[in-house]
């Protein structure tokens, strides 16, 4: 392994965190020049994800040589493979976010450029959290994330119910932190190294304490099914992803939930060996894995079946991103890399058909208005491209074929199947049945009832862009998984 190789590998990272940086400079002294930071962002995003897709390049018994005493990161730091494909996924996800958002915060007399800023911060967290190969690096970035999106989350200072939002958020997030730390110290003390490879070692070798790490394992589980949302610490997501600016949801909602659910993988598969001849590690496994499952079934059924009752579209998006979140748990359960690679599947498709949601309803709402459900009334007669695209989203959602959203529901399905956890896959297909109710109730609202007296005014503007590669993601990996899915079968 040369450090030429290990530099290109190394490069998203770097480029996130020197844009990251620069972007505050260039918002300190671009004066009133709004746009300025608007297109360098976009830019480096661009940039970064093109860096991490000729990483991706790099073959991975290639990057596994690196032996970490030689590393330039003393191995700190992981490379290629699925962090390579998350960090594309991540700055896919933030060049959307930017295209739907400059026009939104302009319509909401909002438009700072402190936005730009934490995008990019928040995007290098979600990196940092992709390429750890050791605790602190992973609670590092799951911080700069979240800090992020504490700010974002209370962007539109004049609206209450964003500042409450950010309250909220900072509150709960700052109580799922101590878990997050102590779940590290336990793991630390049961194993004696916060090096991620060092405790798979540990674990598979049955060297350690069995407590410690049942105990840290156990905290750690809390604090990350927080920061995914899933259940019974999901309270705050309906409440924030209400009152946070709409793109500022979508970006929280997808690249942020997939980020979180990575830390899940990393993490899990140190603990949770797939093969291991020690009776008490393999019986620990199977209950840890048991513990998951469960979380992830009550989390699809109380997402779902609480969306179904919401009458505001932000609220029923919010707790259907809840139940999407048990989804892709169940790629955790299954402990296998038809799991894994489901999850990567899952979570590309889940960004193409949660933020274009996302973006059709901040193209309609208006100052708090236009977010119920009947005021999508007659939206096809009045905006027919915006309801056909809404539509689209929505059987995706839905997991309806062809769209891409089936095939992701389909490879967890598989997984979870192949894992022997059948009745967990039996409450899925339920689950997914009862959000036929909520997504297909929107378009008949658009499709099949009278409109409404006030008539929805739509400017698309560059979130049109958005909404473009949105459907077009949900169309190609819908009609064409494989391309998709033997990239993510390969990357772990």
């Amino acid at each position: 392994m040369t450090m030429g190789n290990e530099i290109q590998l190394s490069l998203p990272l770097i480029l996130i965190s020197v844009l990251s940086v620069a972007a505050i400079v260039i918002d300190a002294l671009s004066g009133k020049n709004k746009g300025l930071l608007y297109l360098f962002s976009i830019a480096g995003l661009i940039i970064t994800a093109a860096a991490a897709g000729a990483s991706m390049t790099i073959p991975l018994e290639t990057v596994n040589s690196i032996l970490p005493e030689e590393s330039l990161t003393k191995g700190m730091i992981s490379f290629g493979g699925y962090a390579a494909f998350f960090d594309i996924l991540f700055c896919l996800a933030g060049i959307m976010t930017l295209f739907a958002a400059r026009q939104y915060m302009i319509k909401e007399y909002q438009e700072y450029k402190e936005f730009y800023s934490l995008i990019l911060l928040a995007i290098s967290g979600m990196m940092y959290i992709v390429h750890a190969a050791n605790m602190i690096i992973l609670f590092i970035g799951i911080e700069i994330m979240s800090l992020a999106f504490y700010v974002l989350s209370g962007f539109i200072r004049t609206n209450l119910k964003s500042v409450e939002a950010a309250l909220k958020y900072f509150l709960l997030g700052a109580f799922a932190t101590g878990f997050l730390l102590y779940g590290i110290a336990m793991i630390y003390g049961a194993t004696g190294s916060i090096d991620i490879g060092i405790i798979a070692e540990k674990v598979r070798a049955a060297d350690y304490n069995l407590l410690y790490l049942t105990i840290g394992f156990g905290l750690m589980i809390i604090g990350l099914s927080f920061k995914v949302a899933a259940f019974p610490f999901h309270q705050w997501a309906p409440d924030v992803y209400e009152g946070a600016p709409t793109v500022v949801t979508a970006f929280m909602s997808t690249a942020g939930k997939a980020a979180a659910v990575t830390a899940f993988i990393i993490v899990g598969r140190a603990i949770m060996p797939q093969v291991s001849d020690q009776v008490v590690a393999a019986a620990s496994t199977d209950t840890a894995r048991l513990i998951i499952a469960i979380i992830s079934a009550a989390t699809m059924l109380v997402g779902n079946i609480s969306a179904v009752v919401q009458k505001n579209v932000k609220r029923m998006l919010a707790y259907s991103s809840v139940a999407h979140a048990g989804y892709m748990l169940m790629g955790i359960v299954a402990n296998n890399d038809r799991g894994w690679a489901g999850i990567a599947f899952y979570a590309s498709a889940y960004l193409f058909m949660q933020i274009g949601s996302f973006v059709v309803v901040s193209l309609i709402e208006n100052k708090e208005k236009n977010l119920m459900l009947d005021d999508y009334a007659g939206l096809s007669k009045t905006q027919p491209a915006l309801a056909a695209m809404m539509a689209l989203f929505m059987f995706s959602l839905a997991g309806i074929p062809p769209m891409a959203g089936f095939f992701g529901k389909y490879y967890l399905f598989a997984a979870a199947i192949e894992a022997g956890f059948t009745w967990l896959t039996i409450l899925a297909v339920i689950s997914s049945i009862i959000s036929v109710y909520f997504y297909i109730g929107l378009v008949v609202q658009m499709y099949f009832k009278e409109q409404g007296e006030t008539e929805i005014k739509v400017k698309t503007g560059a979130a049109g862009i958005t909404l473009a590669i949105s459907v077009a993601g949900i169309l190609i990996f819908g009609f064409f998984p494989s391309l998709l899915m033997n990239i993510a079968e390969k990357i772990f």
